[in-house]
């Protein structure tokens, strides 16, 4: 991705809309993670009922600078970090007690939160530069086999 594919990415998540990107296992589409109406846009583009979470993905590795003041994750237990130091960048995902700034429709109503933060390098260029969270389900229909 260039950099200016980059900044047009980030113009278009921080206006509200969704963009589709690399990760390590499919291409997600994503919205910003912590605004509802962002999140909301992606249940409408795919298809996908309310009642299946989303799975936020992180701009760093390190879970207690994504969750500083309970924003995706409180509290963080010690092997919840541990594993992140093991297995993350990958698609591990961890399913925490959600933050109190995780809008109510990532989660589907549930007490948690799936995170994950990616090893594909144009993921991480792009959730670095936005620098929040992104919900990201796979990018294809509700339903069709992921490509």
């Amino acid at each position: 991705m260039s950099n200016a594919a980059l900044r047009e990415a980030c113009q278009i998540l921080l206006g509200g809309d969704l963009v589709a990107f690399p990760t390590e296992t499919v291409y997600g589409l994503g919205g910003l993670g912590l605004h509802s109406q962002s999140v909301l846009k992606i249940f409408q583009a795919k298809g996908r009922p309310s009642t299946d979470p989303l799975i936020l993905h992180l701009p760093s590795p390190d879970l207690g600078f994504a969750a500083r003041g309970g924003i995706v994750a409180e509290p963080i237990p010690p092997s919840a970090t541990l594993l992140a130091q093991k297995f993350w960048p990958g698609p591990l995902t961890l399913i925490l007690r959600k933050g109190h700034h995780v809008p109510v429709e990532v989660t589907s109503g549930l007490d948690t939160v799936a995170l994950r933060f990616p090893s594909h390098p144009e993921a991480q260029r792009l959730l670095l530069e936005i620098g929040q969270p992104l919900a990201a389900p796979s990018a294809n229909l509700f339903g069709r086999i992921p490509s």
